[in-house]
């Protein structure tokens, strides 16, 4: 069994994203015009259809965006300094996301809370989306939307800690949840103490999530760890899973199309993972829970006791 080798990135062993220094009087600067600006929409909008990098400064901005066009790159100067705290556009998120194509890179997102409960640090209405060495922290929502074209989305070396919840409106956060007819793909992230819902929802046709890790020790109201809602085929392996003793549904760490069967699963490969239980856990979660028909490939995968393989539902 090869060992589950997580990668931290600089920004995920910075331990004081609170003690970032205050913003400077500029700075959101355009890297292709030198331009600097105090408010992070207005660097936005001089990009407008165009392509851009943003590059932005150490500091904590109660400030938001919405890219409604163009092919955008946020990029912090120094990872895990550059912090989105508290502010949403739209109703939405700190990042409202609606252009060709957004990059974001070593940005900070806490505190983002709205009324119908799925405040986000970033939410992704349009284009490709690449997220890197970033984190997302205590809020409703990590990263929440989608497109229902072959959008791509990936998500590499990034933190995810106190989010989900479902006690503050009818639908359950989470803290990954997206939906598209393209891909997903997770690699190399960290995923801890969730406050409600799922780790991971997707409504998506094919996934990749890969080499993360999944710790929910310290996680109350949570359900699955990966839910693969209406199907879908690709790849789950070189993660590892701690599931915790505060769950509100502990029955799998991994269910294929519990809600729908909109997407093949056929093959679905998941193997070389790694699953135990915290102390305190003392029920026999399945693995991997099928609710749908297609075959998977459930390949080796070690377990601690307790932890059955797999369970057709």
């Amino acid at each position: 069994m090869r060992r589950v080798l997580i990668c931290l990135s600089p920004l995920a062993l910075a331990p004081a994203a609170p003690l970032a220094a205050q913003p400077a009087a500029a700075p959101f600067v355009v890297q292709e015009t030198g331009q600097g600006y105090a408010n992070l929409d207005d660097a936005v909008q001089s990009i407008r259809m165009g392509t851009g990098t943003i590059l932005i400064a150490p500091g904590t901005y109660h400030q938001c965006t919405v890219q409604a066009g163009g092919t955008i790159t946020f990029r912090a100067v120094q990872p895990g300094t550059a912090i989105f705290d508290g502010e949403a556009c739209e109703g939405k998120a700190a990042f409202v996301l609606r252009g060709a194509s957004s990059t974001v890179e070593g940005l900070v997102f806490r505190n983002i809370r709205v009324n119908d409960g799925n405040g986000a640090g970033i939410r992704t209405e349009m284009g490709n989306l690449t997220v890197r060495n970033s984190m997302f922290l205590d809020s409703q929502e990590g990263i929440l939307g989608g497109e229902p074209t072959g959008q791509r989305i990936v998500i590499d070396h990034s933190t995810f800690a106190g989010l989900g919840q479902c006690d503050e409106t009818p639908d359950c956060a989470h803290s990954i949840y997206l939906a598209n007819r393209g891909s997903v793909t997770i690699t190399n992230s960290r995923f801890e103490r969730g406050t409600g819902g799922h780790y991971v929802k997707l409504r998506v046709p094919t996934v990749a999530i890969t080499d993360n890790s999944f710790d929910d020790s310290k996680g109350r109201k949570t359900n699955y760890m990966i839910d693969l809602s209406e199907g879908g085929t690709g790849t789950i392996a070189r993660n590892t899973f701690a599931d915790g003793p505060n769950k509100e549904n502990w029955s799998g760490f991994i269910v294929v199309a519990a809600e729908a069967r909109t997407y093949s699963s056929a093959g679905l490969k998941v193997v070389d993972n790694v699953a135990t239980l915290a102390p305190g856990f003392t029920k026999s979660p399945a693995f991997v829970a099928n609710v749908g028909r297609d075959p998977l490939n459930i390949g080796a995968n070690r377990l601690a006791p307790g932890i059955r393989m797999f369970e057709q539902r």
